[in-house]
């Protein structure tokens, strides 16, 4: 075991599979363990030993556990160890794979998220599952009243008024139906009610936190905004610019190019979807309050008059995400157009 430098450990919930290697790249390490001998098995290297792993579910607690083993541990994308995977597809060729990926130059690596960032991000996984939960409930409850000839207007409002038209008994509603709508009613409200108690406690975790206070003052950045990117994004300077974080979220256009001709199509969308998602909410409630009382920003002003406003909220949001890596990278304060550079100390002594 003294020999191991690095280790590929391919994860699973019960069997795990270990491809160790020596500083020559010589195999001296291959088997499987079962989940309670890992940490053992992992106690037992000498410190400092390469554990590399997929960046998938239970990733980040297993990058922990090494970690304070005294190892290092490196969490890939598993679409970038998918090419050093031979065929013939097993546990030991995925262990083999995530033991050659991380010994690439250009490998890039996740941070590993520390337990509190990990619960945020429960907070917020949660969350957007009920919200789809309620619309799913929501859609649901007015595509069966439209069968008997019963619609509302859009929103809450029109919502609830349907709502009471399912109470009232004169209304034209099958007693059958009735109750079958009366349970999509109650369903509906009992999620509300829960998404009300997990907003309630992302705005408590986003006010005690000094960053996230920070970043909330960026227009159309929220205390679900803030807390979400804080969670996912434990270290920004993992990133090399703010353009390269707004392309980890998806809001750079995608790049197509052959025989030195370079063409660029729509965002790529890729990364992560709920940041974006988020980001791209709150530039459009932004950009709605802004044009009806008109742009104070030029560059909004100019972009207003010249692009749909679908696409101005697209671009206004990959602004944000720059804008958001610059705040967490230098540490300074939010200012508009115009306001001069005021670092973090500087602001906080104010």
């Amino acid at each position: 075991m003294k020999q191991v430098s690095m280790i590929g450990l391919d994860l699973a919930k019960n069997v795990f599979q270990v491809h160790g290697i020596d500083e020559a790249g010589k195999v001296v390490v291959r088997r499987q363990l079962r989940r309670g001998q890992v940490e053992k098995f992992l106690a037992a290297l000498p410190p400092g030993v390469v554990v590399g792993m997929e960046a998938c579910g239970g990733a980040h607690h297993w990058g922990r556990v090494v970690e304070k083993l005294g190892h290092q541990a490196r969490l890939m994308p598993a679409a970038y160890v998918k090419p050093y995977v031979k065929r013939n597809k097993n546990d030991g060729r995925d262990a083999e794979g995530v033991c050659e990926a991380m010994g690439r130059p250009t490998m890039r690596f996740v941070p590993v998220k520390s337990v509190e960032s990990q619960a945020v991000l429960v907070l917020h996984r949660t969350r957007r599952l009920l919200v789809r939960q309620r619309t799913m409930t929501a859609n649901a409850f007015r595509s069966a009243l439209t069968e008997f000839g019963i619609v509302a207007a859009q929103g809450l409002k029109g919502l609830h008024s349907l709502m009471e038209a399912l109470e009232d008994p004169a209304s034209a509603i099958p007693d059958t139906a009735r109750m079958a709508l009366l349970v999509l009613a109650r369903h509906w409200e009992r999620l509300n009610a829960d998404i009300c108690k997990l907003e309630t406690q992302i705005v408590g975790a986003a006010k005690t936190d000094a960053v996230a206070r920070r970043l909330m003052a960026i227009p159309g950045l929220g205390p679900i905004g803030a807390t979400a990117i804080l969670a996912a994004v434990p270290d920004a300077r993992v990133f090399k610019s703010g353009r390269d974080f707004a392309a980890w979220l998806g809001l750079t256009p995608r790049q197509f190019g052959s025989g030195g001709k370079q063409r660029s199509g729509g965002i790529s969308k890729k990364g992560d979807r709920t940041l974006r998602t988020l980001l791209t909410l709150g530039a459009t409630a932004y950009l709605k309050v802004e044009r009806a009382r008109g742009p104070r920003d030029p560059w909004l002003r100019a972009l207003l008059a010249r692009r749909p406003f679908k696409v101005v909220a697209v671009a206004y949001a990959a602004k944000m995400a720059r804008i958001i890596w610059a705040m967490l990278v230098t540490g300074e304060f939010y200012r508009a157009t115009g306001q001069r550079r005021k670092p973090a100390v500087q602001a906080a002594a104010a």
